[in-house]
């Protein structure tokens, strides 16, 4: 396989099922999906298999600092710079979204910092959800914000 032969693989979470896309270099995207059409048996890879072993660990409740590689293949440099400081954000954790703003070099770039975690494609492992308005309100989620509440509740993060 190729670095741009994409494996797919459906895989059931603790907040529905998630759509996976993997090349022979790292994780291409994950996707929250309602369901699945049948498929043939899947194929797998070793990126595969570690990333489906570490998000069954995050999703029991384990601290994961996420090892798989990643191989986004989308994105403009802020964007990949965002990306890389959500990285950075322990597990159980929160920023908001002008401190990830600041850290990247950008003080007035908050909203700028929003449309990067939006064009996400690798939710979890680069863990946008973690990222707040700094009124403490939950902001958006591209998947929906109870999806973004539970997961931070997984990491035992807990609101009002």
């Amino acid at each position: 396989m190729d670095s741009s032969e994409l494996v797919q693989f459906y895989h059931a979470s603790a907040v529905g099922w998630l759509e996976l896309r993997v090349s022979s270099t790292g994780v291409r995207a994950i996707r929250f999906v309602s369901g699945f059409s049948a498929m043939e048996v899947p194929r797998t890879n070793e990126i595969m298999t570690g990333l489906t072993k570490e998000l069954d660990d995050y999703f029991g409740g384990h601290k994961v600092n996420f090892s798989v590689p990643l191989d986004p293949r989308s994105g403009t440099a802020f964007q990949r710079e965002v990306w890389r400081e959500l990285t950075r954000i322990p597990y159980g954790e929160l920023r908001s979204y002008g401190e990830i703003a600041a850290a990247v070099g950008n003080p007035r770039g908050a909203r700028a910092v929003g449309l990067a975690n939006k064009k996400n494609r690798i939710p979890i492992v680069i863990p946008c959800h973690r990222v707040i308005k700094s009124d403490g309100a939950l902001g958006g989620y591209d998947s929906g914000v109870e999806i973004k509440r539970a997961l931070l509740e997984l990491e035992g993060v807990r609101f009002p």
